[in-house]
């Protein structure tokens, strides 16, 4: 017997009446619709028999009479299986029993949809504001589907940025929303007792764009991949692949092997130049810009080599549903291969000096502590968790694209600290060139007319449940898709990394010295775009409006021809 069938019996037994159905959709997926009544009961289960938390999904059901419906995901990563949680709850009486006081890591998730639905969890610990502003109007959700996606809600004024007290004994010293330390807009009221950090209470949420929104109301399914990977200013392929690997499950298309070692290609081009890029902004923010220079010169070698490859140095264009829209030949391969044989002689340089660097390792070892119970409890994913001794990476527990073709080695640490991954993250450099060489090794080898990618034959049926996952630099990124009509997703979550990894700063943080805060907010790499998660806004009037492909061209040859 599977583990997934175990599971469907013990939820059947457990359960009873409030039990409803269970789909297995694809190998690793399933899907179990649940009464609201059983949701506490039926998490509490899935906890205790190994699983890991991931995500809470909202979505307005309304139209189809379903009221609320609200999706949990979690991840038995040893038995490569995920399982979503679903139930629904009356348009009238929107209210769930709270996973939080079980679960800290689906506090967020429950608060998103508190915001953004209207959503009521009985019996959560911090049922305050999450996404939206202190000053948005009450009685106003945006997911909703009456609110449209271009809504300005009217200025309100005086309207001051309501935080907690500062404990006794304490003073509060704030970073952000702007701050020399930061480089996306975000709010830490750190509490210090001298230099001594005692608590932190962070708001965030200061850059949502509202893409989930504009998925479900403007844009087609294969609009969303361009848009997804400007979700965040590195993993660009990472939510583009993880989106298409959503839909292709919704939709039961099993896309080209060819296609599948090019997503891999990009993936870890993509995890190349964002361990560079975090290892140089470390070295900065402790001072050591010899360190941030070097990165940095070695970092730009892959991004003149993506350039080559996509015709953009990062937002690449790559990623479609069904395949991908370029090939990687002969020539392109052997450029690769000569890139990363010269980033793998020059890192091994970087990494000779880093280890050994006094410096270093006073502002890195000790800073930023977190046992391994604690990165467990706060669910936190990537080289956060591996530095903590949490031996997860989606790629090897929960393969996708071609991954199960190619032999990895999963870095881990268990220092605890911001040391750890340093280390976690110089490691999986070389880890990712080995991927690379492996998949242009196998590309070689399939037939050089395979297609890049394959239609769908005829529209997606609605209702069709959707779970993806990718291990973007950052860790583990989580896209939930359910289809919907007129050619475009019914709801499409969108999970970064960042979203859990931040929820466990302020545990980071705890005893630590006040000068240490700009290196243990960046040991999470965070990224605060893709966390709080395009459209056009005239500066003039203030006015939104969407601009169709052939608008878009005409502007740019307009102002092309002008120059």
């Amino acid at each position: 017997m599977s583990r997934g069938e175990e599971l469907v019996r013990w939820l059947e037994k457990e359960l009873g009446g409030n039990f409803i159905s269970a789909e297995a959709t694809i190998p690793g997926r399933l899907f179990i619709d649940l009464k609201r009544e059983a949701l506490s009961a039926a998490a509490a289960g899935l906890m205790n028999r190994g699983a890991r938390y991931q995500v809470g999904v909202g979505y307005d059901a309304r139209k189809s009479g379903q009221g609320f419906g609200l999706v949990h995901t979690f991840a038995f990563d040893k038995d490569s299986l995920l399982v979503a949680l679903r139930t629904f709850a009356p348009g009238d009486d929107p209210e769930f029993d709270s996973l939080t006081p079980l679960i800290p890591g689906a506090g967020w998730s429950e608060r998103e949809y508190q915001d953004l639905l209207g959503l009521k969890f009985r019996d959560h610990p911090n049922p305050r504001r999450l996404v939206l502003s202190d000053d948005w109007p009450e009685g106003i959700y945006p997911l909703r589907r009456e609110v449209p996606h271009d809504l300005m809600p009217p200025a309100a004024e005086e309207v001051a940025f309501r935080l907690d007290e500062a404990p006794p004994g304490t003073s509060i010293v704030p970073f952000g929303p702007f701050h020399a330390s930061l480089h996306e807009p975000a709010h830490f009221s750190v509490y210090v007792d001298g230099e001594d950090i005692k608590g932190c209470e962070y708001r965030g949420f200061m850059t949502h764009r509202g893409i989930e929104k504009l998925a479900q109301t403007e844009l087609t399914y294969n609009d969303v991949p361009f848009v997804a990977e400007r979700i965040c200013g590195i993993c660009g392929s990472v939510h583009s692949v993880n989106y298409a690997q959503a839909v292709e499950a919704a939709a039961g298309l099993r896309i080209p092997r060819r296609a599948e070692f090019i997503r891999m290609v990009a993936l870890e081009l993509e995890r190349l130049h964002s361990h560079l890029l975090w290892l140089g902004v470390a070295g900065h923010l402790i001072g050591f810009d010899t360190v941030f220079m070097q990165a940095w010169r070695i970092r730009e070698k892959i991004m003149w080599l993506a350039e080559r490859l996509t015709g953009n140095r990062k937002t690449y264009g790559m990623v479609i549903i069904g395949g991908v829209r370029r090939d990687i030949n002969q020539d392109r391969s052997e450029d690769i291969r000569a890139v990363l044989k010269e980033v793998e002689r020059e890192m091994l340089a970087l990494e000779k000096a880093i280890l050994k660097d006094r410096t270093i390792h006073r502002r890195t070892r000790g800073v930023g502590y977190l046992s391994r119970e604690e990165a467990v409890k706060w669910n936190l994913i990537g080289p956060v968790a591996r530095a903590r001794g949490v031996d997860i990476d989606a790629r090897r527990d929960h393969p996708y694209a071609a991954y199960d073709e190619v032999q990895f080695e999963v870095p881990l640490a268990d220092s605890g600290d911001v040391w750890g991954t340093l280390v976690v993250r110089v490691k999986e450099v070389y880890e990712a060139i080995k991927i690379i060489n492996q998949c242009l090794d196998k590309l070689e080898k399939l037939p050089k007319n395979q297609p890049l990618a394959v239609d769908l034959e005829g529209p997606i049926p609605s209702g069709r449940q959707g779970l993806s996952l990718v291990e973007a630099p950052r860790g583990e990124a989580v896209h939930y898709v359910l289809t919907g009509e007129d050619n475009r997703p019914e709801r499409w979550r969108v999970r970064a990394p960042t979203y859990p990894n931040l929820q466990a700063v302020p545990s980071m943080l705890l005893n630590n010295k006040l000068a240490d805060f700009p290196i243990i907010v960046g040991s999470i790499d965070p990224c605060i775009s893709c966390t709080d998660r395009v459209l056009v806004v005239e500066r003039s009037s203030g006015k939104a409006k969407l601009l169709s492909r052939q608008e878009l061209e005409n502007l740019s040859r307009g102002k092309r021809s002008k120059k």
